[in-house]
């Protein structure tokens, strides 16, 4: 009996090394865009400066819609879509989240 169910697994074929190669490069996570930045928080302030110590002009709510406009360090210049303020708000909860590649 188990003879007859390790026959078929046996002589099933396998797959050439041209075809593994050409699906790896076809559909490769290391060719597609960037994620997009997100807040990882409820919400983050919005400074004028790269510091924690700088002037607030707003926050940054997980629901808001933003674009990053230059980075320094780990800071981002920001526009809030939402409500149209820009400054600085800390990498540490706006980032991009990350692919795994497994190819």
């Amino acid at each position: 009996m188990l003879g007859a169910l390790a026959l078929p697994w046996l002589s099933a074929p396998t797959a050439s090394a041209a075809t593994v190669s050409t699906v790896a490069t076809a559909g490769s996570c290391y060719s597609l865009p960037p994620l997009p930045y997100t807040v990882h928080t409820k919400a983050v302030t919005i400074r004028s400066k790269a510091s924690v110590k700088s002037t607030s002009l707003g926050i940054l709510y997980r629901g808001h819609k933003f674009t990053v406009r230059k980075t320094s360090g780990n800071w981002h210049y920001i526009t809030d879509k939402t409500t149209g303020v820009k400054g600085w708000v800390s990498g540490t909860y706006v980032y991009r989240d990350v692919r795994m590649c497994l190819d």
